[in-house]
């Protein structure tokens, strides 16, 4: 696996290399000791598969904070999407910015969230899968949601609206 830091700390992208032969390819999807060894947590207690039929759908943003707050690895199985991670810790010299990327079934790229960072993502192309793996158990007491698309993010999504986006996280609210 390849680890790259991002602009934001604790935000990794981790890309899987493929064995490849004449039968196809073979890769780990997790190292668990690699990513220690990075500075990354491991000990996922959870793995989530969404599927996104359409374009243009958008999940989150979302977090969960307190006891329940979560790292995730989110990889994509099938077709592609843009993962964003915003940094949401108000202490932190990179409060508000995001990190996006696009993950797909082709190019292997991984994108880790760590606690106090929201995570969303937008499906770039029609019946996507992510893949996402989670240090902790989802609490819904504990979830706080952000709007995709408040202007304080200034997130640059890469499909224009209309978007398919669910009541309640068009109800989350804006930072400000």
């Amino acid at each position: 696996m390849v680890i790259t830091k991002t602009k934001i700390d604790g935000v990794y992208i981790v890309e899987r290399k493929p064995f490849k032969d004449e039968r196809g390819w073979f890769t780990r999807i997790v190292d668990v000791a690699e990513l220690k060894e990075a500075g990354m947590y491991a000990d996922f207690v959870q793995i989530n598969l969404c599927q996104s039929y359409k374009k243009g759908t958008v999940r989150g943003l979302h977090s969960q904070v307190g006891d329940a707050a979560e790292d995730k690895l989110v990889s994509c199985i099938r077709g592609a999407v843009f993962d964003v991670c915003v940094d949401v810790r108000p202490q932190s010299p990179t409060y508000g910015q995001y990190v996006g990327e696009v993950l797909s079934e082709d190019n292997n790229r991984m994108l880790y969230v760590p606690k106090g960072c929201a995570h969303g993502y937008m499906s770039i192309t029609d019946d996507s899968m992510a893949l996402y793996f989670v240090s902790q158990f989802y609490t819904p007491k504990a979830e706080k949601g952000y709007r995709f698309d408040d202007p304080f993010f200034n997130i640059k999504w890469p499909v224009e609206p209309p978007y398919i986006v669910s009541a309640k996280d068009l109800a989350s609210n804006f930072i400000n």
